[in-house]
């Protein structure tokens, strides 16, 4: 297993790769993502235009099989701003995670970890941020969808020291599989101080 870390402009060459391990990874619940190419170009955008994004790749056998993403939150979309605002926070201050994916046969062997330990170094190593965030889709717990023996990653989030604040929501719109169109879901924000390592 090789992980890499790339920022800046060279995050091109894999945001192909990039595309094609978030449409196979969120087709899963929770978020049951019906993959739009259209979608993924654009909101992959964001992280090819700033020069202060990270990525974390895993690969194995010259395979990108995980990773994770951030980017300085006021580089990303206005959709993504709206409840930072709404509660006060500088977004000029806020290192927004975006996605941490990993192909399931690879799950287990201390990625997580290591996809959150970068992200959060590279976010100190800029020297600006004084708080690190994503968001995370909210299900009802009784959703049938849910797969048997399905764990939350929250636990797993709580123990690295972030927290999730009920109030601060983000709505994004895509089309899970079998719906006709896109509609709307909301996801909760967590945070963090960056603080020191």
């Amino acid at each position: 297993m090789e992980v890499q870390v790339l920022t800046g402009e060279a995050v091109h060459p894999h945001l192909d790769d990039l595309a094609r391990l978030r449409t196979r990874v969120f087709a899963d619940y929770p978020y049951l993502y019906d993959g739009d190419p259209d979608y993924e170009r654009e909101y992959l955008r964001a992280y090819a235009r700033s020069p202060d994004a990270v990525f974390v790749l895993a690969r194995h056998a010259g395979a990108v099989v995980g990773a994770a993403t951030g980017l300085p939150l006021a580089d990303d979309s206005e959709a993504f701003h709206r409840p930072f605002r709404e509660e006060g926070f500088d977004i000029d201050r806020v290192f927004y995670f975006g996605e941490s994916i990993l192909l399931p046969d690879f799950r287990g062997r201390g990625l997580g970890h290591r996809f959150f330990d970068e992200r959060e170094a590279h976010a100190r190593r800029l020297g600006r941020f004084d708080w690190t965030a994503f968001c995370s889709v909210q299900r009802d717990p009784d959703d049938p969808r849910r797969p048997a023996g399905h764990r939350d990653n929250d636990p797993f989030w709580s123990g690295r020291g972030y927290v999730p604040r009920p109030g601060m929501v983000c709505r994004l719109a895509w089309r899970e599989h079998g719906e006709d169109a896109e509609s709307e879901k909301p996801l909760v924000v967590w945070m963090r101080p960056l603080g020191q390592a």
